[in-house]
């Protein structure tokens, strides 16, 4: 199954790493050399993961290889915010990470990935969305998440299938995977359609 394919995963991530390995497919990793996540505000905020996600995979350093699959993904934390979205990226440091907890603690956000599957003749694109109930957590306790897994790496400052998601996440309605990083039912599915 798909063991003809030459997929390479243009990602960092470890978690994206290992939800495609999960797949039990064969791929290599090579990160992208340049992940700058820029958009406009006139992007829809429901957009912008497909949008980065087609970046990445558009900017990629080097020419593709005849049969070969590129994936990229990017994965974002929206919040409401009155009328509006905000947007949860990547924390700057420890105290972007708390601020970023503080908001989520008591409230329903949604992860939203976008990912691209490039060829050198097709690209598919998609977004998942997964909508996530927080519980309220106490400073202590957003302090000792943040100081012993130190969650720079991760959108909305942090991991599901870390402490913080072990103690505070009570009901996801979507994609488990997704909120790690990668929709890898989806990703299966378009690799099969490629």
């Amino acid at each position: 199954m798909l063991n003809n394919l030459k997929i390479t995963l243009a990602s960092a991530s470890p978690r994206r790493r290992e939800l495609l390995a999960g797949l039990n497919i064969p791929f290599i990793v090579e990160p992208a050399k340049d992940e700058k996540e820029a958009f406009t505000d006139d992007i829809p905020w429901q957009e912008v993961p497909e949008f980065l996600a087609r970046h990445k995979s558009e900017t990629f350093h080097r020419e593709l290889l005849p049969e070969e699959i590129l994936i990229t993904a990017d994965t974002l934390v929206f919040l409401p915010d009155g009328e509006d979205m905000k947007i949860l990226g990547k924390p700057a440091d420890r105290e972007d990470a708390l601020k970023m907890l503080r908001e989520l603690c008591g409230h329903t956000h949604y992860v939203l990935t976008g990912v691209c599957l490039r060829s050198n003749d097709k690209t598919v694109t998609f977004t998942d969305s997964t909508e996530v109930d927080v519980d309220v957590l106490s400073e202590e306790e957003l302090e000792y998440y943040v100081d012993h897994f130190r969650p720079y790496d991760k959108a909305g400052a942090y991991g599901v299938q870390e402490w913080f998601g072990y103690a505070s996440i009570g009901t996801i309605r979507g994609s488990f995977y997704n909120v790690m990083g990668l929709p890898v039912h989806k990703v299966y599915a378009a690799l099969r359609s490629l």
